[in-house]
This record gives C-alpha cells, structure tokens and sequence, in this order.
C-alpha cells in the first residue's frame, strides 16, 4: 500500500480525522449539558454564600470555612450528570453517525475532564478563601472531615474531590444507562449495582458528611495507598461497564 492510500485510508470521509471527530463529540456534550451545569454552579454559589453567611451568623461569627459547607453538592449534581449524558444525547448522536463506542469514549473524557476541573475549582476557592480569612484575621476551620487537615494541602484536596466526583459520575452514567436501555422496573433493579463506584469511594475514602456516621460503626478508612488506586479501579470499571451496556443499544430504547 503506498503513503498515499494509507493517508486516504487513515482520513475519515469530509477530511476529518477520528481525533477531531471526537473532539466534536466531546464539544457537542459540552454544549448540550451547558445549560444545566451554568444553572447550577449559579444557584449554588448563591445558595451557599447566602446559607454560609446565616450559619456562621448565627453562630456568632466567622471561625469555619463557609466553603466548606458547600462540599456535598457537587457529588450528587455529578452523579445527575452522569444519569443525564446518555438518555439526553445518545439518540441525538448516534443518529447523526457518530458510533456507540466513541459516544461512551467521549462520555468517559468528558466527566474525567469535569471532575478534575471541579476538584482545582475546590483547590482555588480553598485557597482563595484562606489568603482572605488571613487578611481578616479569621479562623478557616473544617466543618467536615476530610483527607487533608489543612487547606494548605492542596494535593489532598484535589484527590478527595476528584475521587468522590469521579466515583458519583460513573455511578450516575451506569444508573442512567440501565433505566434508558431497559426502561423503569429493571433499571430499578440494576440500581444497587449503579451505585457500586459511589459507594466504594465513600468506604475507601471516607470523607465528608458520610464520614463521622462511619466512623460511628467503627469502621475505619484503609490507608490511602489501597483507598485511591481503588477508588480510581472501580470509577474506570464503571465507565467501561457503561460502554458495554451502550454497544448492543438499540435507539429506541426499552419502555416500562
């Protein structure tokens, strides 16, 4: 095969190359979850500044971290993600020729690309608030617990947030997959399954609101060297899992 018919052969039909029709996949989801993200990083920086400045003011005063109070968020809004990618996009995609297999590699990059810059977003706003209670004089103290002790530790916090949000997402993507493809009563049934990735990283992680209820039972967190490659085992697990239930779908998907 000469140079030139390999070029030809490796070259989508319109001059496009798989990477940049990728790209365009990737560009399309952004797009099409816009909307609901904007509206809700919106309502929730809002909601939490407004909910913080009550907290603290009731109180008695600023001696807690009011970013602090918004932690929980986040994972249940990325796990609405992940239920929404494909029931809101698969048929639009997949009937404009896009393929089930580059649909659920373009889904997986796209809430790894969200729960990496949702995690540096906590790092800086972490960060941000300190430098300011500092300059106030005011204390920035932890209402939840977490990996890090200190905002100071800024590996720590990306690696619990990322992990949390990347666990809830795969969880969400598998929940969303099973109810789209087989319809109400046995995506009910697969529900416990979904869950598995956010429920692995809650117990490996052990971080936030679920934490103290844990620690209650007496169960404790294993070192981080298990918790992290283990919580980034079973998020990859999931979102493979979600391509294997996307490949046989049909675009009509089961009703119930």
């Amino acid at each position: 095969m000469t140079t030139q018919s390999m070029a030809r052969t490796a070259v989508l039909p319109g001059g496009i190359t798989s990477i940049g029709r990728l790209k365009r996949v990737l560009v399309s989801m952004a797009v099409g979850l816009r909307p609901m993200i904007v509206g809700y990083w919106l309502v929730m920086t809002v909601t939490f500044l407004i909910g913080g400045l009550i907290t603290q003011w009731i109180g008695g005063g600023l001696d807690h971290s009011m970013w602090d109070y918004g932690t929980q968020s986040p994972k249940y809004f990325s796990s609405a993600i992940g239920i929404t990618l494909a029931p809101a996009l698969f048929t639009l995609l997949i009937a404009h020729g896009v393929t089930r297999r580059m649909f659920a590699l373009a889904g997986s990059i796209l809430l790894v690309g969200a729960a990496a810059a949702t995690a540096l977003l906590w790092v800086f706003s972490y960060q941000v608030e300190r430098v300011i209670y500092d300059w106030a004089g005011l204390t920035q103290a932890l209402d939840n617990p977490h990996l890090f002790t200190k905002t100071t530790q800024v590996g720590l916090i990306f690696t619990e947030f990322f992990l949390l949000i990347i666990a809830h997402e795969a969880a969400g993507w598998l929940i969303g997959i099973s109810f789209y493809r087989f319809g109400f009563w046995k995506g009910l049934l697969l529900l416990p399954l979904g869950l598995v990735p956010a429920a692995a990283a809650e117990l490996l992680l052990v971080a936030q609101w679920l934490a103290d209820a844990l620690r209650n039972t007496g169960y404790h967190r294993p070192p981080l060297a298990i918790g992290v490659p283990g919580v980034l085992a079973v998020s990859a697990l999931g979102l493979y899992f979600g391509y294997l239930l996307l490949r046989p779908m049909a675009l009509k998907p089961a009703k119930s």
